[in-house]
């Protein structure tokens, strides 16, 4: 079990007493009481309160009317009388997120006014343009066309919005609003100043413990660490102002947060060190990035070994490599990023003069469209065979049905999918103009990866797709891709596992794709791997859960297709899985947030997933096209898992109209 070793780190003293206290204790730490009032400063400011539901709401209060700052699912609007409150001004929250105003429908807007960071009001007023039916890779708010952006289900119109720097002033009480994005992209922190006290409602900046909130909300780019450079920016600003509380949208009060400040930015510095690729992106060419290939007479191409073929430096960073057999046959590995009539041109220089005759097949590194964008040239024009792992193969046929980064649907010379002919099943081979061909189950960045590799010319040869890349006898490089949780990337399942793969497999030559070779990679496949665990334990110190992947991981509630279409049907059948990645079973109560007129049979999804495990529950939906609202729709889930109200973090989509 994956677990295994921290577990006997943990409890070789006295297991059984740490094993029942551990047990106890699966969320994060000092998460506040729930369905009760509390006061963060009672003697300072006796007029203020905090409830918690699915954030912290706090509540500051004069005579028999209340301002709210965030609002979580609305169940402390029920219990405003008992602490003398019969009215609700005014709302504010601190950022977009569902779980900090899904209650929003509880509240009488005729009473009460909301306002938000003008940065975000296009995320209160308009969420279902975050969410795409053709995602496109420059989508805004998201990594390569998957959303980080998590808007409310309905429009929530806005009274004000609040511009960085400006005061808010409500019955006396004065809030000086201060832009804190980086777990949002426009979150604001609330500096209340009063009985010579500074106090921050400072939404998700940070979480006591000198934590990150969640990665998934701060992971804004493919690796270049936009997000978490926007978060040090803000922490440098808190950390600049003086303040006695800071009272967070998750976890407890941080009383004197100066020092946790302090201790945060320092993990977010070193974290980024690490976080940010291991080769230099932008200035390694060739021959750092190809120290090895030689130039042949197809302009395009060079060659590798004497079977072995990649495009040229005239066209680096492009997706091609192709094995041409003594008899003439070939295989190509990945193709994508240029354009048809340059494959084209190479395949008649292959034919003039390496001998190619035909081209039996081309294999699919990973779910990526950018590697297969000339798959069906490939296939039409020269009766190729697309091959790939069979775990792969559906999000390269129906990729809209799925949320992850960069899938074929979202280029702009994409395509919504394309027939696989041959799904290997992991550790498959194939004999191959007497080769032999392995494919095995290689993740890293992406679950959804394979590694091809043969024994060709005297030398192992193994096609790694996207997972590394760089100068294999830099000392400085370990290589490593973008750090992408939108990929569906758990470190366990990921890097971790697929740099011990490469390691144990010894390759003499590594080929990544984009026109990369890493010649002699011993030394450089151990320094990934060591950066692997790395990363994994930092990932860990950063995240406020014992077990991080539930604030790293973006889909451990998750609806397959992702993309519901009811334009042609009546009923579809949506498959929802709940994932466990604690080491005992867990329970979870999660509710379908149904528009008007969509019906669901369960509506509700109840029940245990066993430890380290996945359950999939089938959820047959309805629609009622006389009732169900015009346009896409966005359906999410109310999470509730082993007692602790999550809210809505995840979602999927539908539409009843081409």
């Amino acid at each position: 079990m994956r677990h295994l070793a921290r577990w006997s780190s943990r409890a070789i003293a006295c297991a059984c007493v740490l094993a029942t206290s551990l047990l106890a204790s699966a969320q994060e730490p000092a998460t506040p009481t729930k369905g009760s009032f509390r006061q963060p400063d009672a003697k300072g400011h006796p007029d203020l309160f905090v409830w918690t539901d699915t954030c912290n709401v706090y509540v500051l209060k004069q005579g028999d009317s209340a301002l709210l700052i965030d609002l979580g699912s609305g169940s402390v609007l029920k219990h405003l009388g008992e602490i003398g409150v019969k009215k609700v001004e005014w709302i504010l929250f601190t950022h977009h997120h569902r779980e900090q105003c899904q209650g929003i429908e509880l509240v009488d807007r005729t009473k009460t006014k909301i306002a938000a960071p003008k940065l975000e009001q296009d995320l209160f007023e308009k969420p279902t343009e975050f969410r795409k039916w053709h995602p496109t890779l420059g989508d805004a708010y998201t990594v390569y066309g998957a959303s980080y952006a998590r808007p409310p289900r309905r429009a929530i119109p806005l009274d004000k919005a609040l511009e960085p720097g400006e005061k808010f002033a409500w019955r006396g009480i004065e809030l000086a609003c201060l832009s804190t994005p980086g777990h949002s992209p426009g979150s604001m922190t609330y500096i209340l100043q009063s009985n010579d006290k500074s106090l921050a409602f400072s939404g998700d900046v940070m979480h006591d413990g000198a934590k990150l909130t969640t990665w998934f909300d701060t992971e804004w780019d493919y690796g270049f660490a936009k997000g978490i450079d926007t978060l040090i920016a803000s922490v440098e600003g808190l950390q600049a102002t003086p303040l006695d509380l800071a009272l967070t949208s998750h976890g407890p009060t941080i009383e004197k947060p100066q020092k946790q400040l302090a201790t945060y930015l320092g993990k977010l510095k070193t974290f980024r060190q690490s976080y940010i690729r291991g080769y230099p992106v932008f200035e390694i060419k060739p021959p750092e990035s190809d120290p090895i290939s030689k130039p042949t007479a197809v302009p395009l191409i060079n060659q590798v070994t004497p079977h072995l073929y990649k495009l040229s430096h005239k066209l680096p960073g492009k997706n091609f490599a192709i094995i041409i057999s003594d008899k003439g046959r070939g295989l190509i590995l990945d193709a994508g990023l240029f354009p048809e009539a340059q494959l084209d041109e190479i395949v008649v220089g292959l034919r003039e003069h390496m001998g190619l005759k035909q081209i039996d097949a081309f294999w699919i590194s990973h779910m990526h469209g950018d590697h297969f964008l000339l798959g069906p040239t490939l296939k039409r024009k020269y009766g190729a065979q697309a091959w790939t792992l069979d775990r792969i193969a559906d999000r390269c046929e129906h990729p809209r049905r799925y949320d992850y980064s960069a899938l074929v649907s979202a280029y702009k010379d994409g395509f919504d999918g394309m027939k696989i002919d041959k799904p290997f099943r992991d550790g498959e081979s194939v004999e191959w103009e007497g080769y032999k061909i392995q494919v095995d189950w290689m993740p890293g960045q992406t679950e959804f990866g394979c590694c091809l590799w043969l024994d060709i010319d005297g030398k192992r040869i193994a096609f790694t797709g996207d997972n590394l890349f760089g100068n294999s006898a830099d000392k400085k490089q370990n290589g490593h891709e973008a750090v992408v949780a939108r990929n569906s990337a758990i470190f366990e399942e990921g890097y971790i596992l697929g740099s011990r793969y490469l390691k144990n497999l010894k390759p003499d030559i590594v080929m990544g794709s984009h026109s990369y070779v890493m010649p002699e990679p011993a030394d450089f496949l151990a320094r990934y791997h060591d950066w692997s665990l790395q990363i994994r334990d930092l990932y860990r110190e950063l995240l406020p859960d014992r077990d991080y992947e539930y604030l790293f991981d973006p889909y451990w509630v998750s609806a397959y297709p992702y993309r519901v279409d009811f334009s042609a049907a009546e009923t579809q059948t949506v498959a929802i899985t709940v994932r466990n990645f604690r080491d005992k079973p867990q329970q979870h109560h999660i509710e379908l947030k149904l528009p008007a007129g969509i019906t669901a049979e369960p509506a509700t999804l109840s029940g245990t997933v066993a430890a380290e495990s996945r359950q999939t529950y089938p959820v047959k939906l309805t629609v009622n096209r006389a009732a169900v609202p015009a346009g896409l729709q966005i359906v999410p889930f109310d999470i509730t898992l082993d007692g602790r109200h999550y809210g809505e973090l995840f979602d999927f989509i539908l539409r009843t109209k081409e």
